[in-house]
């Protein structure tokens, strides 16, 4: 029967089908789902390069490349579905970096010979021949920092400008301000040809329909294709009516902007779609059931990070009835979802419950849950209005933007201080008198050092990303872009950029170890510490004692105080840290899914951990901080690391799978979000998996295809991740519970 449940199924099963597909494909991928499909065997993208060094950059190279590989996508039609859409292939992968390519494009002999016949093979992305940064490298390696040079989409579209004009009227603002401003004629043809490809995309999708209606004998799925056939005709041109229009308008949007630079950044999904829903209701062209599929094949497509309920600026409460019908969607598609509920000690209180409840149920990593007072009046510290810290919201794996206005690079820059420690230890091995309170004092020096290198290479993207890699398709629905003739990253209203630390666990366990071990017990004396790191630990015995030492998040110990003390520092230097007039740095605590890669580049570290080893994940502790898990002690410890600016500092908790979804369970995890937030925490990120099934997973990834880990920020499919990773996480989640 062609029923909603019996098309979800369908639609899960080839969501799982898929992605099989794709690993196969692409090889196992540490990264978000992100929606895509397996690229087809016809599929071809024949690049244009417009740099001497093998790549494309700038309006031009962009604009006409994007065009390239959208025009090769073909149309996605499930009659299953009652959205259409799919995006296959990023613009990057087009760039000349041979070590970026995912494997299916390694089997194009065309591709190959194009970019291996160039000069200069890893040094693609960014045009370093016109903006280098030589200068830079030593110190962004010495510090292993990750730059922000080359970032990209790490911004929130304001998806109102795109629902008051549509494709056609993006066309029309183009000419309008193209008149305006002559001698801004790249920009606008830039802009024009990236629109353009948008609306052909629309309409091979509408091609395809049509061929699909004439051969389909099935009456209720005829009508189906004829219903998306009329929406997809509509939201050619015009701005989305209805509320189907609108998730359909925001589909092909998300596809193209995900082709042009990754953006996942959606908006407040229950705030934007609710007039189209309420006006739909009442004029008896939608029903509850109707919406709720149309928002679970929105979420299909594409698991963009959209944020419900929440309060305004007043404080007052904004959840409404879409938000729960939001939730219900999310269950019933039940697969990788990016969904983030604000929470406020004024929001609905029976929506929050209603929150936890699916995330105990399905077990699936989703919602998280972010604190809407601390973050606001943490961004409002930075000069910002209350008005406007309101608007900003969760559309990122740690971060929040302010939609249309904000350029915060948020999760692109980050400074590994696990590896700054590890310099300070091999400089203060030359001092005569070694003690704690030295390390801290040259730990800073380079620490401060490490910041103004970060900032530097900041500014050098910011002044140049424009010339390297507009935000073509972000730019149609950023506030001044238009208007000016100028990319976001030259135009915004605010460039609050979000530096995130990581390693903070290590660091401060290091710390607590050698106050504790060497200099308060004196079981070991500085001698015999450098030895063993030099060493790697080859003698267990000494890194066992360092390792037993009291540890960060175990509750008020010296390596909790020692985290106070690293974030007081931190914070300090980030704020303090010059730049241009209108920019600043903001402070946050977040690895992102890097801490394999960062600690891969640090020694062995006085806590006992290992030369190489993994660095802790985020603001979170180490692994084995306590036998008993101690999810109130993670959460004191983590509440006590905030920023304050803003940014976050998320805690990562794996709560025991035998916790039901029963009113006892969901009070549990109620009160202890609300804890974390009245101690002023701003994100939470919660797994709740089953042991068993985790472990099936690991050995066997194929006998669990659809299990779904929050591995960080973003949720994933277990399966997609590589051997490495995935022990990564079950280590974390059997630690946890």
């Amino acid at each position: 029967m062609y029923t909603y449940e019996n098309r979800l199924k369908s639609m899960r099963d080839t969501k799982v089908r898929h992605t099989l597909e794709k690993r196969a494909q692409n090889g196992y991928t540490d990264l978000d789902d992100f929606g895509t499909v397996p690229i087809s065997e016809n599929y071809e993208v024949e690049p244009w390069y417009n740099s001497s060094n093998g790549s494309f950059y700038g309006y031009d190279g962009m604009s006409e490349n994007f065009a390239r590989v959208m025009d090769a996508h073909e149309a996605y039609v499930d009659p299953n579905e009652m959205l259409c859409g799919r995006w296959r292939d990023m613009l990057v992968n087009y760039r000349g970096d041979v070590h970026y390519l995912p494997d299916w494009l390694k089997k194009k002999p065309k591709i190959m010979e194009l970019m291996s016949s160039a000069t200069d093979q890893w040094s693609k992305r960014w045009d370093e021949q016109r903006f280098p940064y030589d200068d830079l490298k030593p110190l962004q390696q010495k510090y292993n920092i990750q730059t922000g040079i080359d970032g990209d989409a790490h911004l929130a579209c304001d998806y109102r400008i795109g629902f008051s004009l549509g494709f056609g009227g993006f066309l029309e603002k183009i000419e309008k301000y193209r008149k305006i401003n002559p001698d801004k004629k790249a920009f606008y043809d830039a802009e024009e040809k990236t629109v353009k490809a948008i609306i052909r995309f629309i309409d091979r999708h509408i091609e395809k329909i049509k061929e699909m209606i004439l051969s389909e004998e099935n009456t209720d799925i005829k009508a189906n294709l004829e219903e998306m056939l009329e929406t997809c005709q509509s939201v050619r041109l015009d701005k989305p009516k209805t509320f189907q229009e609108a998730c359909q308008w925001t589909a092909f949007f998300n596809c193209a902007a995900r082709v042009c630079t990754r953006d996942g950044a959606g908006f407040q999904l229950d705030g934007l779609l609710y007039p189209y829903y309420e006006r739909d209701i009442k004029a008896g062209i939608l029903d509850d059931e109707k919406a709720k599929f149309l928002i679970a094949n929105l979420l299909l497509i594409d698991p963009h990070y959209y944020q419900i309920s929440g309060v305004d600026d007043e404080d007052k409460d904004m959840t409404n009835p879409l938000s729960y019908l939001i939730l219900e969607a999310a269950d019933s598609i039940n697969i990788a979802c990016n969904l983030t509920v604000r929470v406020h000690e004024n929001c609905d209180k029976e929506f929050l419950r209603k929150a936890v409840y699916y995330l105990l149920k399905n077990k699936n990593g989703w919602p998280r849950f972010c604190n809407d007072k601390a973050l606001c009046e943490g961004y409002m510290k930075n000069g910002v209005d209350k008005t406007t810290a309101r608007e900003r919201i969760a559309v990122g794996c740690n971060w929040m933007c302010v939609p249309g206005k904000e350029f915060p690079m948020n999760d692109t820059v980050k400074i590994n201080i696990a590896k700054v420690m590890d310099v300070a230890l091999s400089e203060m091995k030359f001092e005569e008198n070694k003690s704690t309170e030295k390390l801290f004092e040259i730990f800073e020096k380079h620490l401060k050092i490490a910041i103004d290198t970060t900032a530097k290479g900041v500014n050098l993207h910011i002044d140049h990303q424009w010339e390297v890699t507009p935000e073509l398709v972000m730019n149609l629905m950023m506030n001044n872009t238009i208007e000016k003739g100028e990319d976001i990253s030259q135009c915004a209203t605010l460039y609050t950029v979000g530096v995130d630390g990581a390693g903070l666990a290590v660091v401060a366990d290091s710390f607590g170890a050698l106050s504790t071990r060497v200099e308060e017990e004196k079981v070991l004396n500085w001698d015999e510490v450098y030895e063993a790191l030099e060493n790697d630990f080859s003698d267990e015995r000494t890194r066992l004692i360092l390792n037993s030492a009291p540890k960060y998040c175990q509750g008020n110990t010296i390596s909790d105080k020692w985290a106070k003390r690293l974030t007081e520092c931190w914070v300090k230097n980030i704020k303090g840290q010059e730049m241009p007039e209108g920019r600043c740095l903001v402070p946050g605590w977040f690895s992102w899914a890097r801490s394999i890669e960062y600690g891969s580049k640090v020694g062995a570290t006085p806590n006992g951990r290992r030369a190489g080893e993994p660095i802790s994940h985020g603001a979170n502790p180490n692994p084995h901080f306590r036998n008993d898990g101690a999810p109130t002690a993670q959460s004191n410890g983590i509440a006590s690391v905030q920023c304050g600016y803003g940014n976050t500092a998320p805690l990562q908790i794996e709560f025991d799978p035998k916790l039901a979804d029963d009113e006892k369970g969901i009070e549990v995890i109620e009160n202890f979000i609300l804890g974390h937030f009245k101690q002023n925490g701003t994100l939470i990120n919660i797994n709740i998996l089953d042991k068993e099934k985790l472990l099936e997973a690991h050995e066997n990834p194929d006998l669990h295809p659809d299990l779904v880990v929050r591995v960080t920020g973003f949720t994933a499919y277990f399966a997609s991740l590589s051997p490495q990773f995935r022990q990564l996480v079950v280590d974390r989640f059997l630690e946890g519970i």
